[in-house]
């Protein structure tokens, strides 16, 4: 294999042609930063922030498949990635992970010592999850709190502290993340209940769009609570309106619990983040204004 062909291996292995992820733990990274500062965070922070989110999410992609090598090949969505088919051999991986997770923490380092502590936490759920579907039918939760971890981390590095809607906005994010990506585990509840893979979609079962309501009610819930202890104005709930009717329009996509619908739906998440944000944006323009 040539130097040229590596490369795009470890690229596919990464998934940066697949950028869904990185939105998907950008979007509550950008609340968690605008909340923050009460406007336009810190342009540095912001910067190590947006690269981090790159990185890490890389980095989670290329330990996933390192810990899933051996179940992808018997999943019709994964039985074409690098791990699963050869092209990258397991020391690559976990070389290529250790590599991207040293980038991002030189990134860190660059930002004050209650974050750089705090990096070490995110690093730990990047390496746990990917195996805890051996053990819990709960690692939707887990990737929750993997994703979420750059909230609290945003916050100590934009204020050097911890404020209650920190977590606040770190347990929306695991609800919102257990939504999307039990409609993700959807996709493949067939493959994984042959091959022996826990799964909130396995744990539902035909409860699951139900259960999704509720996580889907909860998480608007909580970002209303976010939105009245931020004092954010209307702007602000003009957005989760925007959010709420796509979370009705996600349970119409899965409706037939069919592959492409459930995955359809995984990936409209994207712009309930986005609407979110958005609402975020205007709000503190409007204020700036």
């Amino acid at each position: 294999m040539t130097l040229k062909e590596r490369l795009h291996q470890y690229f596919l292995l990464t998934r940066l042609h697949r950028p869904i992820g990185i939105l998907l733990l950008w979007w509550p990274t950008l609340w968690a930063l605008w909340i923050a500062a009460g406007g336009w965070p810190d342009l540095h922070v912001l910067l190590v922030f947006t690269a981090g989110v790159v990185l890490m999410r890389s980095a989670g992609c290329v330990i996933n498949d390192y810990a899933d090598r051996r179940f992808d090949p018997h999943v019709e969505r994964t039985r074409d990635r690098p791990l699963a088919v050869g092209r990258v051999r397991p020391r690559e991986a976990l070389l290529l992970f250790t590599g991207l997770c040293v980038l991002a923490f030189a990134l860190v380092l660059t930002l004050n010592t209650l974050t750089i502590y705090l990096a070490f936490g995110g690093l730990l759920l990047a390496a746990i999850y990917p195996f805890s579907k051996r053990y819990t039918h709960l690692p939707q939760v887990l990737l929750g709190a993997a994703f979420g971890w750059a909230i609290p981390m945003a916050f100590a590095a934009q204020t050097g502290g911890l404020p209650k809607i920190a977590w606040l906005l770190f347990t929306v994010n695991i609800l919102w993340a257990t939504v999307y990506d039990t409609f993700y585990a959807m996709v493949d509840r067939d493959d994984d209940l042959r091959i022996g893979v826990k799964s909130t979609a396995i744990l539902f079962g035909y409860s699951d769009l139900p259960i999704i309501a509720a996580l889907q009610a909860l998480t608007l819930g909580g970002l209303l609570l976010v939105g009245v202890m931020a004092d954010l104005g209307l702007y602000y709930y003009l957005g989760l309106l925007v959010a709420a009717g796509l979370s009705l329009y996600q349970q119409y996509l899965a409706r037939h619990r069919d592959r492409a619908g459930c995955f359809q739906a995984f990936l409209n998440n994207n712009w309930f983040g986005a609407a979110v944000f958005a609402g975020i944006f205007l709000h503190y323009l409007a204020v700036v204004r």
